[in-house]
């Protein structure tokens, strides 16, 4: 199985650290990884599906998957 890009690997370290607010992980996005927010979050959704991102950082893959769902339910 192929590794992860560099740019996937970077997107899941970065999920991985811990935020005081929403609004200084915005900044962060734009300033760390140069994305949108909007792009940052488009991305991540679709890295969730990797199974190579499992592999890589399952304790963050399997955080976000749980989150995913559980507001999926709510809608």
């Amino acid at each position: 199985m192929e590794s992860l890009g560099e740019r996937e690997r970077a997107l899941l370290a970065f999920e991985g650290r811990g935020w005081p607010s929403p609004g200084a992980k915005e900044r962060a996005i734009r300033e760390e990884l140069d994305l949108a927010p909007v792009r940052y979050y488009q991305l991540l959704n679709a890295l969730l599906d990797d199974p190579r991102a499992l592999a890589h950082a399952p304790v963050t893959v399997n955080r976000l998957r749980r989150v995913r769902d559980r507001q999926r339910s709510e809608r």
